[in-house]
């Protein structure tokens, strides 16, 4: 309240008193000061009140702030969450071995090998339509990976498409045997373009599935990739935490043909940051990245 507005109150409330039979002078005098006492306490009461509230509001948006700016250091620190592929090898007698074969970040090809003695935890049937009998070994994958391959599975066929699995999981002495066929089939040079030595297979990691469906067979060739269902795959793969391997025009950095059918999974995250950029494994792990 200002002078003047005091003023006028206090003269005001003496001219109501005057006229007024009961109270005494003390009381009569007194009144008026009290007022202005009490007006002068709720003033100062909200002033506090406001500068606790400014300073709760300051304190506030300094607290969002900091939140804000961790999670901006998160987004920025994911990609170097990721490791590199020279972090993770090592010298094994005449070969490079991969030092993370059950992290799903691994990347195994030609010049990388899993340990001969390396078998995946957690391996499971996934519960989806296969060409492989129950009980057969190429029905296995991680537990992790199966899962997310189930929900794509279910994710194709709510749009229309049917997807079959065909061969997941294969061991160090399977996929030895597999190349040695092809080896003696198609000669060597033929068999290294299109079958993995062992310990050089992702198949091996159980974090694979190679996938077809009913208007080709079984078959696992490039056509798959012209399907209704092999461009669904290539366009929604990674919303389940899958790439699609092994892409055409990449065969001289993955060292293998274009394989529409190989599907490996990453986890959703790097899954969708690997299709965005249309890079191989390689290349997003690498030390540019």
């Amino acid at each position: 309240m200002t002078m003047k507005n005091l003023v006028v109150a206090t003269g005001l409330s003496f001219a109501l008193l005057a006229g007024c039979q009961a109270g005494s002078d003390e009381q009569t005098s007194n009144e008026p000061q009290n007022q202005a006492e009490n007006g002068g306490q709720t003033n100062n009461d909200s002033k506090t009140h406001s500068g606790n509230a400014n300073e709760n509001q300051t304190k506030d948006n300094q607290e969002n702030d900091q939140a804000k700016n961790q999670e901006d250091d998160a987004k920025q620190d994911d990609s170097a969450a990721y490791p590199t592929m020279a972090e993770t090898i090592e010298k094994k007698g005449d070969n490079l071995t991969v030092t993370n074969p059950d992290s799903i970040y691994v990347v195994a090809n030609k010049e990388r090998n899993l340990p001969s003695d390396f078998v995946p935890k957690n391996l499971v049937e996934p519960d989806v339509p296969s060409y492989a009998p129950k009980g057969d070994p190429k029905r296995l994958m991680v537990q992790e990976a199966a899962t997310a391959l189930e929900k794509m599975f279910e994710g194709a066929k709510e749009d229309g498409f049917e997807l079959k699995a065909v061969s997941g999981y294969r061991s160090y002495e399977r996929q030895e045997a597999i190349f040695a066929y092809n080896a003696e089939q198609r000669g060597a040079e033929v068999a290294n373009q299109v079958s993995a030595q062992a310990g050089q297979s992702e198949h091996q990691t159980g974090l694979t599935m190679d996938i077809s469906t009913p208007s080709i067979g079984s078959s696992l060739t490039e056509d798959f990739g012209d399907t209704p269902e092999g461009q669904w795959v290539a366009e929604h793969a990674h919303e389940y935490g899958f790439v699609v391997r092994y892409l055409k025009g990449k065969e001289d950095i993955t060292g293998y043909q274009y394989e529409p059918w190989h599907v490996r999974y990453v986890g959703k995250e790097a899954a969708t940051e690997v299709h965005k950029a249309g890079v191989t494994l390689e290349e997003f792990f690498s030390e540019e990245k």
